[in-house]
């Protein structure tokens, strides 16, 4: 609990929204909303995709303004009418999409622009390497100051982000999605950096999709559906289920049938010693018909890489691969693809959809890939999967032309599923299938997913969410260093045992 709120609370907000609207077009984003943040809490703003986080968000940030509404600092009225005013007002936030640059430093990222310290000579570089060096030693990041950051594994970039948010005078912090791509060494290290700054009197807004991460870091919650304000409180006040319900504004159980034990029906895909250069060493793996197989991992342990490989992505210096029995070279995705084979990567946006086309577009990529055509695909027999698709995996949108990247993240998953699903695959991939997820587009997902296992197809899913594999798999393998480190049946695992796997005990 942050000193503010043991205290009573103090006696204006730090940032405070009251009756907020927002429209586009003909959708009402945000229907009359009210948030307060105190000073020295962090609040978590909770909420599906589509339920006015991100537009609630960008109000707070100046990036856009309401319709109708008022903002407040410390209880004196604001009008700020972009971002570099809500910076100057201490606002900082931290999105989804990275703004770092690749080609510079890791030093001259984190202060970018007029921040770096100066002498009479111009930039005094070693004063910005201390500067760096102290914002980085916050969080707890072992980034070096001089690396390129196009060299960083995602979860340092993550780190460096926030790093770069918190040099200025900032008072209060707006954290979206922060943990999406961080290991759980990183997570800790930044839950870290988050108390030390709520003891300093920042104010952080919080928005996860992974409800245990809500319980373990914030002081309270406020819940937003469909453009209103559902409930607000302390953490305290809500169970999992509770806050769920009020997400949903129905019982999640209702969604997510618990998966039945499969024993597998003979070995559709078999590796067999697989070894990457630098990836991964000797991994061996067997998935039958209508099984899920899961591949977990702490970051850099190999499980991401062993998805790509199979998928041809890169090449294998040792092992063999079979299907059905008969060994395959994969040397490549379109080889990969002849042999039957689906790959869902990791980021939609960068190796799976391509966000301004349409939906029907996107969902016909993969099937339609290997025909000759003059023109975009718009056959009936790839217009009626497409609509069966949106009807079957309850894909939300405008219409079959809309573009893609106007759908929300769970939407976008759910296209990028039924993209490889077009293909006809005895054998899916799926690398973080819900990364960046609503909980309630996590249960589709779900439900698709068992279905497709059901239905015969072998699948293997690699995830840094124990519970997600849990929920879905048969089997679970860990991995540890790039290397396989044990194999537990459903039966037998547990959250417990696999994170022993993963740090490489037995």
């Amino acid at each position: 609990m942050s000193n503010a709120l043991q205290a009573g609370g103090p006696a204006l907000p730090v940032l405070q929204a009251t009756g907020v609207m927002k429209s586009y077009g003909g959708v009402q984003a945000l229907k009359g909303v009210d948030f307060s943040l105190f000073g020295g809490e962090v609040h978590a703003l909770c909420g599906e995709n589509g339920s006015g986080k991100s537009t609630m968000l960008k109000i707070l940030s100046a990036q856009i303004a309401p319709d109708s509404g008022s903002l407040a600092m410390n209880g004196h009225s604001v009008a700020m009418k972009n971002p570099v005013d809500s910076l100057a007002a201490g606002i900082a936030m931290v999105t989804q999409e990275r703004t770092l640059v690749n080609e510079l430093s890791v030093g001259e990222n984190v202060l970018l622009g007029p921040r770096k310290p100066r002498s009479v000579w111009g930039i005094d570089w070693r004063a910005t390497r201390k500067k760096a060096r102290e914002a980085l030693d916050v969080l707890n990041c072992d980034a070096d100051v001089d690396d390129l950051v196009q060299d960083l594994p995602p979860g340092q970039a993550q780190l460096v982000e926030i790093a770069r948010a918190i040099t200025d005078d900032t008072k209060v912090l707006i954290l979206d999605e922060p943990t999406s791509s961080l290991s759980a060494h990183e997570v800790d290290s930044l839950f870290r950096a988050m108390r030390s700054l709520r003891n300093r009197g920042v104010a952080t807004v919080f928005i996860s999709h992974r409800t245990q991460e809500v319980f373990e870091i914030s002081d309270r919650l406020t819940v937003l559906r469909d453009g209103r304000l559902v409930s607000t409180g302390v953490v305290a006040d809500y169970s999992p289920t509770r806050l769920v319900s009020d997400m949903l504004g129905r019982e999640l159980s209702a969604f997510v049938p618990p998966p039945e034990y499969q024993t597998a029906q003979g070995a559709v895909l078999t590796v067999e010693g697989m070894s990457v250069r630098g990836k991964f060493t000797d991994v061996s793996l067997g998935v039958g018909k209508g099984e899920i197989v899961g591949i977990a991992g702490l970051v850099g342990a190999g499980h991401s890489e062993v998805l790509e490989t199979l998928f041809g992505l890169h090449q294998r210096e040792a092992g063999r691969v079979l299907i059905n029995g008969e060994q395959v070279a994969l040397g490549d995705p379109p080889a990969a693809i002849k042999a039957g084979i689906g790959f869902v990567p990791g980021d939609r946006k960068i190796g799976g959809l391509v966000l301004d086309m349409s939906v029907l577009e996107n969902a016909v990529m993969a099937r339609t890939s290997t025909t000759a055509r003059w023109a975009r695909p718009r056959s009936a027999s790839s217009v009626a999967f497409v609509e069966q698709c949106v009807e079957d995996f309850s894909i939300v949108t405008e219409s079959l032309d809309t573009p893609v990247v106007r759908l929300s993240g769970g939407n976008q998953q759910k296209v990028l599923i039924a993209k490889w699903l077009g293909t006809n695959p005895s054998i899916l991939l799926l690398d973080e299938p819900t990364r960046g997820v609503d909980v309630g587009a996590k249960a589709e997902i779900y439900r698709i997913l068992l279905a497709q296992r059901d239905a015969g197809l072998s699948i293997v899913i690699s995830s840094s969410e124990a519970p997600e594999l849990l929920a879905l798999c048969d089997r679970i393998i860990v991995m540890h260093a790039g290397r396989v480190a044990g194999m537990l049946h459903k039966h037998e695992a547990d959250e417990a045992a696999i994170f022993r796997l993963a740090m490489g005990h037995e």
